[in-house]
C-alpha cells in the first residue's frame, strides 16, 4: 500500500463532526483564555452530572441516597453512547458489558443490605481489551482475529476488581497487540478496522481531537479523560500506561512486575507487562492499585510480592509528602521541546518549594535512551512463547491457535489488518524457545543495564527516594504521515526494562495538550512514588477536564 493510500485510508477514518462551541462548560483562567481563542473550536458535547466525580464522591451519594449503582452506570452508558461514536467520535469504547444494569441492580441489592462489597463497591471501570472477563465481553487485542472470543475464566485482575465491588463496563479500544506489530505505523490508538468495518479503528484524543492519544492504552486513557467511566484499566510493556495518561490528563501507576498478576491478560512479554490503574486523581488510582494485588499460580513472577504488596495504598496520600524527599532529575531524557522543558522546569521548582532536595542530573547507561538491543530481543522471543500459551488458554474454541496463525490470518484479511504491516509478528515468530542462549544474554543485559548499572547504582549513590522526568512529549497529528508535534521525550524505558515501577501525574499544558511528569524508582516503591506524586498533584491541581478541541496551531 502506498503512502497516499494509507493518507487517504487514515482520513477517511476520522468522522468530522460539526465544530461549534462546547455546551454545558465554564471554563476559567488559563483554561478560559485559551478557550476564547479565535483558532481554538470545540465539538459540542451534552452536559454530564457526573464530569469529575470521584470514587469518595460516589460513595458518599450511594450514601445519601443521591445515587445508586444503577443511575450511575446508567448515565456512564449514555455517555458513552453521546460521545464515542456520535459527538467528538472517540472510538474509546469497543463494546459496553450488556449486563452492566442487571450486575449495578444486584450490586444496590448488595449495597442496601450489609453496605459496600469493597473499596469500588459500584464504580464503572472500563477496562483494556486485552484484559479477560468471562462475561457477555469479548478480549481480542483489538484484533479482528480474536474478533468474538470469550475467554474460559476472568482475569486475575478482573476478578480482584470484581470482589472489590466494581462494575466493569466495557472494553476499551487500544493499539491492536498493544502496539507490536509495526514499526511502520506512526500514531497510536488504531485497533484492526481497514475499510470494511471491523473491531476498532482510530482512538481520537478528547483534548484535541485531531491528535492521537497515546498507546497502546489508548482507550483507557480517553475513557477516563473525557468521563466515559469513573477510572480505566491499562496495561503496560514501555510506556502503555503512563503515555496515554499524560496525554489525557491523567494519573497513571504502572507497578513493579509481579504486583499484579497477568493471568488473563493477553501478553507482549512476561519479563516487563503488568496491568495498572488509569484516573483523573492519585487518590483514585491509589485506590484502585491495592484492589488488584495477590499471587496467582498463572504467573510465577507474582510470588515475589508476598511480603512486598500492600491491599490498601492511601496511606501514603500525604500532601506534605515532598518535605525532605529525595529527587533525582533524569536531565538526558529532556531538551526535545523547549515549551515542554519550560514546564518540566516549574514542576522541578514546586517541588524544591515543597521541601524536596532536587539532584540534578542523575545520569542513567546512554543505552537505555533509545530502543535497544536488548528490550528488543526480550519482546521478540516473549511475546512468541507468550502469545502462544495465552491462546492455548482460550481452548479447543480458539480463533486463533498459534503466532503463525495470525500472521496467516492476518494475510488473509489484508483489508482489514494489513493497512499498515506486520514485521513485529513476523520477527517474533522466527525466534527459537526461551531457552536460547540468545534470549537469555538479552534478559541478563537488560537487566544489568537498567537495574544494576541503571536505576538501582543511581538511587543508591545519591540515596534517592525517586527519579524524575517527562513522561511524553506534546502529541502527534492523528495521521502517521504527519508526526507534527509528537516526537521525542519519554523516560518509560529504564522502569519497563528493570520491571520497576513509574507513575505519571499531570504537570501542565501546551496549546490545551496536557503534559506529564513521571516518577519512577526501585522495586516495590509504590508508597514512595504515590507518596510524592499526590504532593506534587495537591499542590498543584494541573488537572482539567477536556474541551474537545477539533484543532489547535502549535508555533
Amino acid at each position: 500500500m502506498s503512502d497516499i493510500d494509507r493518507r487517504t485510508f487514515v482520513r477517511n477514518s476520522l468522522t468530522t463532526s460539526a465544530i461549534i462551541s462546547v455546551t454545558g462548560c465554564s471554563p476559567s483562567g488559563e483554561q478560559a483564555a485559551e478557550s476564547n481563542h479565535p483558532s481554538r473550536k470545540s465539538v459540542s458535547v451534552p452536559s454530564f452530572s457526573l464530569d469529575e466525580i470521584t470514587i469518595d464522591q460516589i460513595h458518599e451519594g450511594m450514601r445519601s441516597g443521591d445515587y445508586t449503582c444503577r443511575s450511575i452506570t446508567k448515565m456512564y452508558l449514555e455517555r458513552i453512547e453521546a460521545l464515542n461514536t456520535t459527538g467528538p467520535n472517540l472510538y474509546a469504547v469497543l463494546e459496553v458489558n450488556p449486563d452492566a444494569l442487571t450486575i449495578a441492580d444486584e450490586l444496590d441489592r448488595e449495597f442496601q443490605a450489609s453496605g459496600p462489597q469493597g473499596p469500588l463497591h459500584g464504580i464503572p471501570l472500563l477496562l483494556k481489551d486485552n484484559i479477560d472477563t468471562k462475561d457477555g465481553m469479548t478480549t481480542t487485542a483489538g484484533s479482528t482475529a480474536l474478533e468474538g472470543s470469550k475467554p474460559l475464566q476472568d482475569s486475575f485482575v478482573a476478578a480482584r476488581l470484581r470482589d472489590a465491588g466494581a462494575l466493569l463496563l466495557g472494553k476499551a479500544n487500544m493499539s491492536e497487540w498493544a502496539g507490536w506489530k509495526s514499526f511502520e505505523f506512526g500514531v497510536s490508538g488504531w485497533s484492526g478496522r481497514g475499510w470494511n468495518g471491523g473491531r476498532g479503528g482510530f482512538c481520537r484524543n478528547p483534548y484535541v481531537l485531531d491528535r492521537e492519544p497515546g498507546g497502546s492504552s489508548s482507550g483507557s486513557g480517553v475513557g477516563a479523560g473525557a468521563n466515559l467511566a469513573v477510572a480505566t484499566i491499562g496495561s503496560e510493556t514501555d510506556g502503555s500506561i503512563v503515555g496515554p495518561s499524560s496525554r489525557a490528563c491523567l494519573v497513571g501507576i504502572k507497578p513493579t512486575i509481579g504486583l499484579h498478576s497477568r493471568g488473563g491478560v493477553i501478553p507482549i512479554a512476561h519479563s516487563q507487562d503488568s496491568t495498572g490503574p488509569m484516573a483523573r486523581t492519585v487518590r483514585d488510582a491509589t485506590i484502585m492499585l491495592g484492589t488488584m494485588v495477590g499471587v496467582d499460580p498463572r504467573d510465577p513472577l507474582t510470588a515475589a510480592s508476598e511480603g512486598n504488596f500492600l491491599t490498601d495504598y492511601t496511606g501514603a496520600l500525604d500532601p506534605a509528602g515532598l518535605r525532605g524527599a529525595r529527587i533525582g532529575v533524569l536531565r538526558a531524557y529532556a531538551g526535545f521541546d523547549s515549551r515542554v522543558d519550560a514546564l518540566f522546569e516549574e514542576a522541578l521548582d514546586v517541588m524544591r518549594g515543597e521541601g524536596a532536595t532536587v539532584i540534578d542530573p542523575v545520569i542513567l547507561p546512554e543505552e537505555l535512551r533509545f530502543g535497544n538491543e536488548y528490550e528488543m530481543e526480550v519482546l521478540y522471543h516473549e511475546f512468541k512463547a507468550d502469545l502462544n500459551t495465552y491462546l492455548a488458554s482460550l481452548g479447543s474454541n480458539a480463533p486463533i491457535k498459534s503466532l503463525q496463525e495470525l500472521i496467516e490470518y492476518n494475510e488473509a484479511h489484508a483489508d482489514l489488518e494489513l493497512v499498515f504491516p506486520q514485521e513485529l509478528l513476523v520477527e517474533s515468530q522466527n525466534r527459537g524457545p526461551l531457552t536460547d542462549q540468545k534470549y537469555i544474554d538479552a534478559l541478563r543485559n537488560s537487566h544489568r543495564l537498567s537495574r544494576d548499572e541503571g536505576i538501582d547504582q543511581s538511587m543508591d549513590s545519591a540515596q534517592l527516594d525517586a527519579l524524575v522526568g517527562i513522561t511524553s512529549g506534546i502529541p502527534s497529528m492523528l495521521d502517521p504521515l504527519d508526526a507534527t508535534g509528537g516526537r521525542g521525550g519519554g523516560c518509560s524505558t529504564p522502569p519497563a526494562m528493570a520491571g520497576y515501577p513509574n507513575m505519571t501525574v499531570p504537570m501542565g499544558f501546551i496549546s490545551g495538550l496536557p503534559i506529564g511528569l513521571s516518577l519512577c524508582g526501585r522495586a516495590w516503591s509504590e508508597t514512595t512514588l504515590i507518596r510524592i506524586a499526590y504532593a506534587f498533584e495537591q499542590s498543584t491541581n494541573h488537572r482539567r477536564p477536556p474541551e474537545f478541541l477539533s484543532s489547535v496551531n502549535l508555533t
